[in-house]
C-alpha cells in the first residue's frame, strides 16, 4: 500500500516474539515520502494487548521511519508539546497498515525541556524471555543514543515550530475535506483547535 496525503491508516505495534503490543484505530497521513510518514491521531481508539480500549485525549502528530530505530509521538496538549519517543523497529507499511516491533525502551521530553527515559526494567526482561541477544541489544541501545542525541541538538522532529507546523497543514486539509463533502473528518476535531493551540 502506498499512503498519500489525507489517506486513514491503521496502525500497529508488535512485540518481539510477534505478538500484537498496541493498535491505534485509525491516523490521518498528512506526509508520506520515502523518508518517513506523518499521521496524526486524535480520538483514536487504542486497543491494548491485555484486552483494554481507551481513546486519545488529544491530537497528536506522529511520525515513522523506514530507516530509524524509533517512532515518535507528539501530543499537543494546553501547556504545550509532550514527545513520547518509542524505542522500535523500523517502520514499514503494508496493505493492511504502519507496523513496527516495540522495544520496551522509551524516551519522555516534558514541555519544560525535562527528559526522562523509561521502563528499563521491562527491557531488562522482555530481554531475557524474548531471546533479543546480544546484537539487538547493541542496536536498541545506539537507538536510545540516538534519540538523545536528536533530542539535544534539536533536530526534526524535536522542534516545537516543526509541531505547529504539520498540525495546522493537517488542520488545513481537514477543513479541504469539509469543503470537498468529508465533513465528518472536519468535525471531529473543529471542537478542540482553538484551547489546544493555547499554551505554545
Amino acid at each position: 500500500m502506498e499512503l498519500k496525503e489525507k489517506d486513514s491508516v491503521y496502525i500497529q505495534s508488535f512485540k518481539h516474539d510477534g505478538s500484537l503490543h498496541r493498535t491505534w484505530a485509525t491516523g490521518y497521513v498528512i506526509e508520506a515520502n520515502e523518508q518517513r510518514i506523518v499521521a496524526v491521531t486524535d480520538r483514536a481508539l487504542v486497543s491494548e494487548a491485555d484486552g483494554r480500549k481507551w481513546v486519545t485525549r488529544e491530537p497528536a502528530v506522529c511520525f515513522y521511519y523506514p530507516d530509524r530505530w524509533y517512532n515518535v509521538i507528539c501530543m499537543i496538549r494546553k501547556g504545550g508539546v509532550h514527545y513520547y519517543c518509542n524505542i522500535a523497529s523500523p517502520s514499514l507499511v503494508d496493505e493492511e497498515a504502519i507496523k513496527n516491533i516495540d522495544y520496551d525502551l522509551d524516551v519522555k521530553i516534558l514541555p519544560n525541556g525535562r527528559i526522562i527515559i523509561l521502563d528499563e526494567d521491562e527491557f531488562r526482561q522482555h530481554s531475557a524471555l524474548m531471546h533479543y541477544g546480544k546484537k539487538l541489544e547493541v542496536v536498541i541501545r545506539q537507538a536510545l543514543e540516538d534519540v538523545l542525541n536528536d533530542i539535544a541538538l534539536q533536530k526534526s522532529p524535536f522542534r516545537h515550530e516543526e509541531i505547529d507546523r504539520l498540525y495546522h497543514k493537517y488542520l488545513r486539509l481537514l477543513k479541504e475535506d469539509a469543503d470537498t463533502g468529508n465533513e465528518e473528518k472536519w468535525k471531529k476535531v473543529k471542537k478542540s483547535v482553538d484551547v489546544k493551540r493555547r499554551g505554545w
